[in-house]
């Protein structure tokens, strides 16, 4: 398993080698979604059975993805 990021790792044998929280299954994605349905970051580390912090370093995760981009105008 290679860490990625803090709590983010990728393993081609889990997930198909998604982001997932390291030493779980439980995928980058899931935990943004939850939360960007409206799930509490309490409520998504209780139904995953992970920590507050586990779900805060997949939304950083994220962020840093998505600040990563390149946006080319029109």
């Amino acid at each position: 398993m290679k860490q990625l990021f803090p709590h983010i790792a990728i393993d081609s044998k889990i997930q198909f080698g998604k982001p997932v929280i390291a030493g779980t299954r439980v995928p980058v994605e899931i935990i943004v979604g939850n939360v960007a349905a409206g799930m509490t970051i309490e409520a998504v580390a209780e139904e995953y059975n992970l920590t507050k912090t586990d779900v805060l370093a997949a939304l950083k995760y994220a962020a840093k993805l998505v600040a990563a981009e390149t946006i080319l105008a029109r």
